[in-house]
Order: C-alpha cells, then sequence, then structure tokens
C-alpha cells in the first residue's frame, strides 16, 4: 500500500495546527468523514472555533469554497439557485446557489426554517440538485460542513432526524485545556493565521486518498462486528429509534477511511471504536425519561459489543 492516506493526514493535521490547537481527534475524524465521502455536523457553544475549523479546513484544499450564514428568512432558492428570466433574450438562466462548490460551510444550519434546510438534503445524499425539475450536479468532490449551537435556542429550528441522517459525523470541538488556551493566546498574539494559511492537498490527491480508502480491507469478522453493534441498538428497550442501515454504511466507510489515515491496508475493532461515537450517536433516539444520553449510551454500547479476535488481514 503506497500510505497516500498517512501522508495526507500528517500533511493536513500540520497544516490546520497553525490555527487549530490541540484537537487532532477531532480534525482526524472529520478527515475520514471527508474521505469516505460523508458530511459533518460541528455542535457546540459559541466562541470554541467551529467556523475557523471549517474555513481552515477549506483553505487547506486547492478547491472551491461557499459559505451560507443561516438565518430565519432564508429561503431554499438561497441555497440551491433559481431560473432568473433574462429580458434581454426572453430565456430564464440557471443563476446557481452556494451549493454549486466543493467544500460547503452551512454555518448556524438550525436558524434556517425546516423548509431551508430540507434545500440540503438532495445534495447531500446524491449529489444532484434539482431546480424547475432539471437535474443539475454540484462540484466533485462535494462535502458539506455545517455548524449550530446547541445551548442557544431562541429563533432556531432543530434538525430533523432525516437532516441529520445525512451527516455520517456529529462532532463537537469542545474546550481546550489551559496548556492549550495559552498556546492560542499565543498564536494569535500579532494577526489571525487564518489569513496567510494556503493549501495543501489538491483535489487530484483527494481522489486518489479516496481510493485507497476504498481498497481497505474489512473483514468478515469486522462486518459481524459493526453489524452486531448497529442492531444493538434496534433491539433495545430504552430506543426510541435505532440505527438504520445508512448508519451501519456510514459506520463501515468512516472505519475504512479512518484506518487508510493511519497508513493501515485493512480494518481493526479499534478503527470501528474511534468513529463509532461521531458516526451513531446523533441516528439513536432514546425513549422519554431515561437516565442516560446518546453519547453514554454508545459508549457502553461499543463496551458491551464483543470484540472479535482474528487475523483481520484476511
Amino acid at each position: 500500500m503506497a500510505n497516500l492516506g498517512y501522508e495526507f493526514h500528517e500533511k493536513l493535521l500540520q497544516n490546520l495546527g497553525e490555527v487549530i490547537v490541540g484537537k487532532d481527534d477531532v480534525l482526524t475524524l472529520i478527515f475520514s468523514a471527508m474521505v469516505a465521502g460523508g458530511h459533518v455536523l460541528l455542535e457546540d457553544v459559541p466562541g470554541t472555533g467551529k467556523t475557523k475549523l471549517a474555513k481552515a479546513l477549506a483553505r487547506s484544499f486547492d478547491l472551491s469554497f461557499s459559505r451560507i450564514q443561516f438565518t430565519p428568512d432564508l429561503l431554499p432558492t438561497d441555497v440551491t439557485g433559481l431560473n432568473v428570466y433574462d429580458p434581454k433574450t426572453g430565456d430564464f438562466v440557471l443563476r446557481t446557489g452556494p451549493v454549486f462548490t466543493n467544500i460547503l460551510l452551512a454555518d448556524e444550519i438550525n436558524r434556517a426554517t425546516p423548509r431551508t434546510q430540507a434545500g440540503l438534503l438532495e445534495v447531500m445524499e446524491e449529489r444532484q440538485v434539482t431546480i424547475d425539475g432539471q437535474t443539475y450536479l454540484p462540484g466533485n468532490p462535494f462535502f458539506v460542513i455545517a455548524t449550530q449551537n446547541p445551548v442557544e435556542t431562541a429563533g432556531t429550528f432543530p434538525l430533523p432526524e432525516a437532516q441529520l441522517d445525512r451527516f455520517m459525523m456529529k462532532l463537537s470541538v469542545g474546550f481546550p485545556s489551559h496548556e492549550e488556551e495559552i498556546k492560542i493566546l499565543n498564536k494569535y498574539m500579532d494577526s489571525d493565521p487564518l489569513e496567510t494559511l494556503h493549501s495543501v492537498v489538491t483535489a487530484s490527491e483527494l481522489e486518489a486518498v479516496r481510493k485507497e480508502a476504498g481498497a481497505v480491507h474489512v473483514s468478515l469478522g469486522i462486518q459481524d462486528y459493526i453489524v452486531r453493534m448497529t442492531t444493538a441498538t434496534r433491539n433495545n428497550n430504552d430506543v426510541l429509534m435505532g440505527v438504520s442501515p445508512r448508519g451501519t454504511l456510514a459506520l463501515m466507510h468512516a472505519a475504512k477511511a479512518y484506518a487508510c489515515l493511519r497508513g493501515s491496508a485493512f480494518v481493526i475493532p479499534d478503527d470501528v471504536k474511534k468513529v463509532a461515537p461521531a458516526v451513531l450517536t446523533h441516528r439513536i433516539i432514546l425513549g422519554y425519561g431515561k437516565s442516560t444520553d446518546c453519547e453514554k449510551f454508545v459508549q457502553n454500547l461499543i463496551k458491551e459489543t464483543v470484540v472479535p479476535t482474528e487475523d483481520f488481514e484476511k
């Protein structure tokens, strides 16, 4: 194996380290989702660097980038685009929306109405946009990184389950440690390092890593391990809605991408464990009045699912 994934991972980590301090685990999961062809939802309190992380990621790639600031008055056509009448020619001309890009930052996505949020459903899942009955293709690759604030609920519209399920991973940036926050102060003492950040990965390199990740081997034992983990969410009395087959596929593809980024040609149980919380937590709805939350439920699920013991290369 050429270890393109490992080189890709190290190159991006080093570049984003100029802007983001101490979040290598979160960054690795975001890279994994991108390589696996999924999308990422960042949910955290204000000021933890969600938008800056998304912008730094976009600048690290030699790809087109668009940003949508979601607000209550935003319309679906503001996202997808629309046909506009041209009086000079007498024809309708397509005015493309910001989804026609490679990397889309959907900032504060839960501030838009459900009608506008639904404007992303088709393009996130099917990689196409339908406008007035005509189908168009967005950029290739196409990656959505969305942010939302979980504590400020005034004027927000929670994402429905169908929308959440379109995100391969839901992540939290979290607060920095004491030492990390001192490093942040020093990095931003004179200027914002984001302004001088440059691209280090091209579209062709990303495509090559995606092909390498696609070739990562998943043994029958690992496949059984993944399916046992997701089906356990459907057969639990505490769960109202368990993980769908789409979630099972997302867990496998995320684990393959994670293994590829660490330079492996095959998936091991630890790869599945690393990505499982980010992939599964937002796909589970627990019954009302349960003492635990989805994060703890998934952590317990990982502990309780029996790990296979075999030669994972075969």
